[in-house]
């Protein structure tokens, strides 16, 4: 575990960058791999920058929702640099996305071509963050279970690093395997990749300590899972359910 501050940060910003280039390759490579529409072909790359922006303006967002207190101490680049959030980077490039499709006239489905690249981007970040221990803000409370690790104040903490990181290589391997299922309904799957990583960073972040407290007892973070599920979930469901309809259910009845 490392324990400097100053080598931390640039560990931790090396994987986040690894994760960030690494993902933008596998988007390409899968994309090359994949029929799609051409008329989202030729503009793949404004929607992709769409992403990106709104991912970097999300990441920073929920951020400052989550640790509210330290604006006060902020200002100028520190306000802009410091600080990241995996939530609001998702939320916010899924906003870039539908801006950029809006604006480029794509009118196809996207989102499932982002599952893997994501969820490979998150477990790369992720490891940055467990090397970096308490000069990052993702480790987890005090634990008695065997597997606990001392990030180095003495205290045994739940590692909720690794946690995520076994998490976002299931979700990657069930979404995968099921991909053929859910072709039929194109944007389902990346639904339910988003659906199930904010229910977990629902559950899991009550593992973590939280720097500030929000009704309920919450964090800033949980509480921004909380909105986007209530938003996001209700189509979720619907398209599940539409992928259950028998066919013969569509028919019209005479």
């Amino acid at each position: 575990m490392i324990t400097d501050p100053a080598t931390a940060h640039v560990v931790h910003a090396a994987f986040e960058a690894l994760g960030l280039f690494g993902g933008a390759q596998l988007f390409f490579f899968l994309r090359r791999n994949q029929n799609t529409p051409d008329a989202f072909h030729g503009r793949q790359f404004a929607v992709l920058c769409g992403c990106l922006l709104g991912a970097a303006i999300g990441n920073k967002a929920v951020f400052w929702a989550e640790m509210p207190h330290l604006l006060a101490q902020a200002d100028g680049w520190r306000l802009l640099m410091a600080g990241q959030s995996m939530v609001g980077g998702v939320l916010g490039g899924l906003i870039g996305t539908e801006i950029a499709k809006k604006l480029a006239g794509v009118t196809a489905s996207t989102g499932d071509h982002y599952v893997l690249p994501i969820l490979s981007g998150l477990v790369i970040g992720r490891v940055g963050c467990f090397l970096a221990g308490l000069n990052d803000g993702t480790f987890g409370v005090e634990t008695g279970l065997p597997w606990g690790i001392d990030f180095g104040d003495g205290i045994s903490r739940h590692p909720t690093q690794l946690y995520e990181i076994v998490f976002a290589g299931l979700l990657a391997w069930t979404l995968q395997r099921a991909t053929p299922a859910l072709a039929p309904e194109p944007g389902l799957r990346f639904k339910l990749m988003l659906s199930a990583y904010l229910l977990w960073r629902l559950a899991i972040d009550g593992l973590k300590p939280v720097p500030f407290t929000w009704p309920g007892g919450l964090s800033g973070i949980q509480w921004v899972c909380l909105a986007a599920l209530a938003f996001y979930l209700p189509p979720t469901v619907r398209q599940w359910r539409r992928l259950h309809v028998p066919k013969e259910s569509s028919l019209p009845v005479s």
